[in-house]
């Protein structure tokens, strides 16, 4: 009798863990959700909707994009940080992820988040920053500009994405340095802050290649400066910060994240999956079209750049201090 009893126990074991597997090894067998936390039309939604066609190639399923944005991208990442861990819920998100809970603090708020709840998929782009203004404004360079500024403190006004988002902190770092004040028109993203600025509603804003090449081109939009290490190829004429004798740099990473806790397996199909999706042909060459290089980082590389990266924002939210809507 307790021969048999074992002997049961020891097929039942045996039956769960091959459940176990096979759960693991039907992954996904449904659609994926890659939660964009900004509206349509900025860098985190035109990187991932052809992110999410190549990964469906590779994945055997659809991927969703799903835009919930809020907060400066808060509620979007928050709902993924809090989703379960099984694979269905990604994340396709900003550098100001690392903002918001330093601003938080800042402000002795409840966390909407932290960065302990969420994983490293992988790194996809990192575009630097570029300033731009409606073509009516009639400083034609950065020095021009400073000097208006300078002439009518307060008056300019520039869109963001929303406070201490991707977009308002490079410019934070831009009035910092050069004792300026502007007015600041927060938007719920990326989209909604370049159709402020195309419709004229603010002289200015800043945004990644990605979403302000086109325009400037076109002559709808004027360049003036960019805050990366090097001259931008689509651009090549824009100068940079550095270029100009000033020690400013900041990039627009875009990065896919996913809920702390996944399982092994699903994570490593998640992370081949990806990386046959940036290398897809018709990725790149949506990249290409864009105007953003892919700088694609696996798991372990963006687990350290993200962690590097974030200490970096929450010492410049520090510097920066309390930031009002309007200032």
């Amino acid at each position: 009798m307790k021969k048999t009893i074992i002997l049961q126990a020891l097929v039942v074991m045996a039956l769960m863990r091959g459940l176990g597997c096979y759960a693991e090894e039907a992954y996904p067998n449904r659609a994926i959700s890659m939660i964009v936390p900004f509206p349509p039309g900025g860098v985190a939604d035109i990187t991932g909707r052809p992110l999410a066609l190549s990964m469906e190639k590779a994945m055997k399923q659809p991927v969703v994009i799903v835009n919930k944005p809020g907060g400066g991208g808060a509620i979007g990442n928050s709902l993924v940080a809090n989703a379960r861990a099984d694979g269905y819920t990604l994340l396709m998100t900003l550098s100001s992820i690392s903002v918001i809970p330093a601003a938080d603090v800042l402000f002795n708020r409840k966390p909407a988040y932290t960065l302990d709840q969420l994983v490293a998929l992988a790194l996809i782009s990192a575009d630097p920053t570029l300033l731009v203004s409606h073509p009516s404004l009639p400083a034609k360079s950065i020095a021009e500009l400073v000097a208006l500024a300078r002439l009518k403190p307060g008056q300019l006004s520039f869109s963001s994405s929303g406070i201490y988002g991707a977009l308002h902190m490079p410019m934070e770092m831009f009035l910092h340095h050069y004792k300026l004040k502007m007015r600041h028109v927060p938007t719920t993203g990326g989209g909604p802050a370049l159709t402020a600025l195309l419709g004229g509603h603010v002289e200015l804003s800043v945004g990644g290649p990605a979403a302000l090449a086109s325009y400037v081109k076109a002559g709808k939009l004027q360049a003036y400066v960019t805050w990366g290490n090097k001259r931008l190829s689509a651009l090549p004429w824009v100068p940079t910060f550095k270029e100009l004798g000033t020690d400013l740099e900041y990039y627009i990473w875009a990065g896919l994240l996913a809920p702390k806790g996944l399982p092994p397996a699903i994570f490593a199909r998640l992370e081949e999956s990806i990386h046959q999706a940036v290398t897809d042909a018709e990725f790149v060459k949506s990249m290409n079209y864009l105007n953003s290089p892919i700088q694609y980082l696996n798991a372990i590389e963006f687990t350290r750049y993200w962690h590097t990266d974030a200490e970096r924002l929450a010492n410049l939210v520090k510097i920066v201090g309390k930031v009002d809507e309007k200032h």
